[in-house]
């Protein structure tokens, strides 16, 4: 039951569209909030959590740039940690393959996936994230199961038929797609090997309106009335 919940849960990552690149770039979130610290406390190493090797250099030399500035005065100190907080921000958006289109104001709507996931962190436990995501997994793929089930599938009234295939198309593309999230295991802006758009939630086009994408890795179709590979 608990490896069921969990895939549910990594389903969901997938399957809800979602802004891109959740709240790395609020004022409140975890690595404004780590940089922050760091220019209070004077140690950097916790940031350079949040970019790529390639990158720290660059973030040190900021980092230096803003301590010495900060020293000048309050008027200074804040421009001195606003550069500072967008130079990181900025970097870690690009180590994700993201834009960066400035820090964000603190207390965005991001729903309640977000902060229950932040939360459960201090709490040491996913109790709560698990039972937000497992919900709207079960809501999102019961829609999509029930707009499929009242139509007829295809049969000499073409179209029909048709409107079948268009309820088909779009449940097989959420259950492969949210398969595929929970069965590659990727690492933090990867998923299904799509790379970032991918783990921000943008779902792949099927090929055709009415005709189902192949499966990614090279799979044979299938007959979306029968289910029996072509």
């Amino acid at each position: 039951m608990t490896k069921r919940l969990a895939v549910l849960a990594t389903l969901l990552a997938a399957a809800l569209p979602r802004p891109a690149g959740a709240h790395c770039d609020t004022l409140d979130g975890p690595v404004v909030k780590t940089a922050r610290a760091a220019l209070e406390r004077g140690q950097l190493n916790p940031v350079l959590a949040w970019v790529r090797p390639a990158d720290e250099a660059e973030i040190r030399a900021a980092f230096g740039r803003a301590l010495a500035v900060r020293k000048l005065g309050p008027q200074a100190r804040d421009l001195a940690d606003t550069s500072f907080l967008e130079t990181v921000v900025r970097v870690h958006r690009a180590g994700e393959g993201a834009p960066y289109t400035g820090l964000k104001p603190a207390g965005q709507d991001l729903g309640p996936a977000v902060p229950a996931a932040d939360a459960a962190i201090a709490r040491r436990s996913p109790e709560e994230v698990e039972r937000i995501l497992v919900a709207a997994v079960r809501e999102g793929l019961h829609r999509q199961f029930e707009r499929l089930a009242a139509r007829p599938p295809p049969g000499e009234d073409v179209a029909a038929g048709r409107a079948w295939v268009e309820a088909y198309v779009p449940y097989v593309h959420w259950v492969e797609g949210v398969h595929q999230a929970a069965t590659a295991g990727g690492a933090h802006g990867e998923a299904a090997g799509a790379g970032h758009g991918a783990a921000h939630g943008d779902a792949p086009a099927p090929a055709h309106p009415h005709q189902p994408a192949a499966p990614a890795g090279g799979h044979q179709g299938h007959d979306p009335a029968h289910g029996h590979p072509r």
